[in-house]
């Protein structure tokens, strides 16, 4: 298990509410290093750019003919990627609001997108029960890769330096190890309960998973191992991505509540009142904290709100 940094209370003091999607919001993503942005995409079909701090919007991104259900950010700021109910995974600029790439070959929505390290792979995964592996700097417009081993709609993936992890609506996750050629599936749940996100500590030993039957699980990496279940909040409908805490010390997620809670890492226990406070009028669908920053987050929710959160 990756080691405590040093708790940190979650900022709950509301600082910012964006108010501009119309429908619910389905992501929030910042971007990388200082990270002085943030992403957020929603029903309205529109990717949008904020200054999380002032509050105000810089630019929106339109093209996806459906609902955007994920972003990831490449390393470097430059470029974007985004995914939803339209079948193809779209690449941005970010500078110029101009589409890149439009990569084609899902059969059903794409629930989850990522790029790898470099931002030269970008791996989507999608109803259709596949993942697939498209490079960035070729003009090839087949998958270099499709994993298909998902038994049912991949809901979350995370591409890593060696491995690439998916969490199913079958109720496993499956880790590719890219260097010996290895999958490996790890059941959760009893019922098949859909894994609906997965986050990695930074060293990849451990990984946070959580599930549609109210549990989120910490599970070792190298083993499958659950090594701590994180429970007192309602999951069992939609997505509500969980995430670590500043520092890896505590675990943040939403509800269908429209309530956050955190956990202390190591012993599982909630660290806010219990019940917390409802902060958003409907399901709290991401989670987002800052990523050098110890008081600051962000919440995105089926209300159709973006809001920013401080110390």
């Amino acid at each position: 298990m990756a080691p405590s940094r040093g708790m940190q209370p979650l900022p709950r003091t509301l600082l910012q509410t964006l108010t501009t999607h119309k429908g619910a919001v389905h992501v929030v993503r910042y971007a990388k290093g200082s990270a002085k942005y943030i992403l957020t995409g929603g029903q309205d079909r529109s990717v949008r750019l904020w200054n999380p701090l002032l509050g105000t919007e810089i630019k929106v991104y339109t093209g996806h003919g459906y609902e955007v259900l994920s972003i990831t950010v490449a390393h470097d700021n430059t470029k974007f990627g985004s995914s939803g109910g339209d079948r193809a995974v779209f690449l941005w600029d970010v500078a110029s609001g101009n589409i890149i790439r439009r990569f084609s070959g899902h059969i059903g929505k794409i629930n989850a997108v990522e790029f790898n390290d470099d931002a030269s792979v970008l791996a989507s995964g999608s109803f259709d029960a596949t993942v697939r592996l498209w490079d960035v700097r070729s003009q090839n417009r087949q998958a270099i890769q499709t994993l298909d081993e998902a038994r049912d709609a991949i809901q979350s993936i995370y591409v890593g330096g060696t491995y690439i992890m998916t969490g199913s609506v079958d109720g496993h996750v499956r880790t590719y190890d890219l260097r010996k050629g290895e999958l490996r599936a790890d059941y959760l749940g009893h019922l098949e309960d859909p894994v609906t996100s997965l986050v990695p500590t930074q060293d990849s030993q451990t990984v946070l998973a959580a599930t549609l039957d109210s549990h989120i699980r910490l599970m070792d990496l190298t083993n499958g191992k659950m090594l701590n279940d994180f429970t007192a909040h309602s999951n069992d409908a939609y997505r509500c991505r969980a995430t670590f805490g500043h520092g890896e010390a505590t675990v943040v997620c939403g509800d269908e509540k429209g309530q956050v809670w955190t956990w202390d890492l190591l012993d599982a226990k909630p660290l806010n009142p219990n019940p917390p406070p409802k902060v958003h009028e409907k399901m709290i669908t991401w989670v987002e904290c800052h990523p050098t920053e110890a008081n600051q987050i962000v919440t995105a929710s089926g209300d159709g709100t973006v809001k920013v959160w401080t110390q």
